[in-house]
């Protein structure tokens, strides 16, 4: 069946279906640039107005084998959510049910335990300098969460979910722990989480030589951030490049 039949197909029979399917893409190519971790990590993207209704992994599944019609579809405002026989992660449903219950603006939502990342918040100062370009990217746009206290249960999910409160933030250094992204849809939240665990991955290996880092100015770091905040269409253009790939190589996602 060609990705044209599943698309027709499955468009009729599922709410949300292109969603399902960018979110689906989202999983896949985490897995393959090896920033997923076992069967843990959560993805959601939120689909109705206020953001409490939204798209999230099923427990347990690798999101090497998640498809579109694999998402479960969760009420942020619902406290009988994890009393469903499809009941998602409890982690999930404390971290993700808190950021779409406290913050619209932060529509697509990716937490993983990816290496680099999780470097960076391993370290006593977890925030990301900027000494090139995708670093700057995030310069006054990340936070860092400096009071771990456990699996994000309830509780804990509700004290994350308020640092994220500006609209700004794009990324949450989750200390001891790994990182959350935020987006306007899946295209802007992975493009997000792509390019900071490269910008990590930059920071960690030149902290390695030991050698003194070349840090922008406060005034180019932010230039170059408000640039790249104003990019013409990249991020979708990345997410659109991904989908084509996955396509040719595994179009079951779509199902």
């Amino acid at each position: 069946m060609s990705v044209t039949q599943l698309s027709t197909k499955n468009r009729s029979n599922l709410p949300y279906y292109e969603e399902r399917v960018d979110l689906a893409c989202a999983f896949r190519w985490t897995a393959r640039l090896n920033m997923h971790e076992a069967v843990a990590n959560h993805f959601s993207l939120a689909v109705n107005d206020d953001g409490t209704q939204f798209l999230m992994n099923p427990n347990q599944v690798h999101f090497s084998r998640i498809k579109a019609s694999d998402m479960l579809l969760i009420d942020a405002n619902d406290p009988e959510t994890m009393n469903r026989p499809d009941a998602p992660d409890p982690t999930a449903w404390g971290l993700h049910g808190a950021i779409h219950r406290n913050c619209p603006h932060a529509r697509c939502a990716l937490h993983v335990h990816s290496i680099h990342a999780t470097v960076l918040a391993s370290l006593a100062d977890s925030r990301l300098p900027p000494i090139d370009q995708n670093s700057a990217m995030f310069f006054n746009r990340h936070v860092v969460d400096a009071h771990y206290g456990g699996l994000a249960f309830e509780e804990e999910g509700e004290r994350c979910s308020k640092l994220l409160a500006d609209p700004k933030v794009k990324v949450m250094v989750m200390g001891n722990h790994g990182v959350m992204v935020i987006g306007k849809n899946v295209a802007d939240a992975f493009n997000q989480l792509y390019y900071f665990e490269r910008a990590a991955e930059t920071y960690i290996k030149a902290l390695w030589t030991g050698r003194p880092l070349r840090v922008l100015s406060d005034e180019i770091a932010e230039k170059a951030a408000s640039e790249m905040d104003d990019y013409p269409g990249q991020a979708d253009k990345h997410l659109a490049e991904l989908k084509a790939i996955l396509d040719e190589q595994e179009p079951a996602y779509r199902n």
